[in-house]
């Protein structure tokens, strides 16, 4: 067995996750070549929107310009590039101004310019533009019902699109006919690129109708005028074989995977055999936690179906239906489920972090379990199941000193675990 320090091992290992896919190391591969013979126009959203915009601007050979808007506090030092700052996870008039600026800058191109287009995780609620009689109060409220629902990325950003004069590829016609290459950091299971970011620049398969069912599964009303844009088709997005797609390109430039990776490197430097489980795990964050809990359990008792000391790594988005009043995002909320479900049992350790630095809406990125966690927690009266029913993963590690804070990361691929066991 190998002389680990469980804690500092799982930060180190997080650390390398954000790192492997930063901007400045995944972007400048991807830039197009050579310079077209007409404008280049960089325009974005996105957690990791300015990050990306600064990675163009120091790798760029040529004049470029443009706007991007990316969360508050996830700014970048740009010359040459705009950075707008708006809110997420639900949208404000900063983000429908920015995103009403960019439709303006993009008009009246012509097929000689280029449109490079920095998409990351958090675009849907930063580029907000509402379709045709909708108001960004509308929006903002079927934004709220949407991430205290239970819905995944995918449907989400389905409503999303259909209720949006930008997303669903609309940006991308807006462009027309300049040729339009969009680079990516995925923050959604299975890196469809048409999800991220509701798709601002990707045609969309997804139909109306089908955003209609997604609000029926969940029980979200919403106003007449915007039921009339769903059932009437008014708000249908343009679809694969427009055409005006034909000259444009995509690239997801860093995944999920990629993060886990470079975790598991970190793991094998120090003597701990990593097991990368999946890289787009869903579903509730509480039974993700109870899954990954079990599993823990039966490696450290039965020696299944690995054998310690081994490192267990897996990532994806999952959700919190909100039931209780505490604090925060999936990650804690994973990680109190996890720690209630094991109770102490001995040898195993955890983190549960988002890649972008921050938990849902909270200031912490994520935190850790150690295996004192929940005897730690009662010592100072606080309960890991009746947390869990309040959803305040937040306030149960705030109380131990185990909330991981990092400030934003400027990237975003999502959640990132990973269970010790020694």
């Amino acid at each position: 067995m190998p002389d680990v320090n469980a804690r500092q091992l799982l930060l180190d290992m997080y650390a390398a996750a954000v790192g492997a896919v930063s901007a400045d190391k995944c972007l400048p591969a991807f830039l197009p070549k050579p310079s077209p013979n007409g404008r280049t126009l960089v325009i974005g959203a996105g957690k990791g929107a300015a990050a990306m915009a600064k990675a163009v601007e120091d790798h760029w050979q040529g004049e470029i310009g443009g706007l991007v808007v990316t969360r508050y506090g996830h700014g970048a030092d740009c010359k040459k590039i705009e950075v707008v700052e708006a809110a997420h996870p639900v949208p404000d008039e900063a983000g429908r101004r920015a995103a009403g600026r960019i439709m303006e800058l993009v008009r009246g191109l012509s097929e000689n310019d280029l449109v490079l287009c920095l998409i990351s995780g958090g675009g849907s609620a930063l580029l907000a533009l509402p379709g045709e009689g909708i108001t960004l109060e509308q929006k903002q409220a079927v934004n709220k019902a949407l991430l205290k629902s239970g819905a995944n990325i995918s449907e989400m950003n389905c409503v999303r699109k259909h209720f949006s004069a930008i997303k669903g590829g609309r940006l991308a016609l807006a462009c027309a006919p300049a040729r339009v290459v969009t680079l990516l950091i995925s923050d959604v299971p299975g890196d469809d690129p048409g999800v991220i970011a509701s798709g601002p620049t990707l045609p969309d398969p997804t139909t109306c109708e089908q955003a209609l069912a997604i609000l029926r599964k969940y029980a979200i009303e919403v106003p007449d005028n915007m039921l009339q844009t769903l059932t009437s088709g008014a708000g249908e997005t343009p679809k694969p074989d427009d055409p005006r797609f034909a000259r444009n390109s995509h690239h997801v430039i860093a995944t999920a995977q990629q993060a886990l990776e470079a975790a598991a490197d970190v793991a094998r430097a120090a003597g701990i055999t990593p097991y990368i489980l999946s890289d787009d795990m869903e579903g509730e964050a509480r039974d993700v936690g109870m899954v990954h809990a079990a599993l823990a359990r039966q490696v450290a008792l039965r020696g299944q179906p690995f054998h310690k000391p081994c490192v267990i790594i897996s990532g994806g988005e999952t959700t919190v239906t909100v039931r209780g009043k505490g604090r925060g995002g999936r990650n804690a909320e994973f990680l109190l489920s996890f720690a209630a479900a094991l109770n102490g049992l001995p040898g195993v350790h955890a983190i549960a972090c988002d890649t972008d630095g921050i938990d849902g809406s909270e200031d912490n990125a994520g935190a850790i379990y150690q295996p004192d966690s929940v005897a730690r927690a009662e010592q100072l009266g606080k309960r890991a199941r009746a947390m869990l029913d309040n959803n305040d993963g937040y306030g149960f590690f705030e109380a131990l000193g185990d909330l991981v804070v990092t400030g934003p990361t400027r990237t975003n691929v999502n959640d990132f675990r990973a269970v010790l066991i020694v």
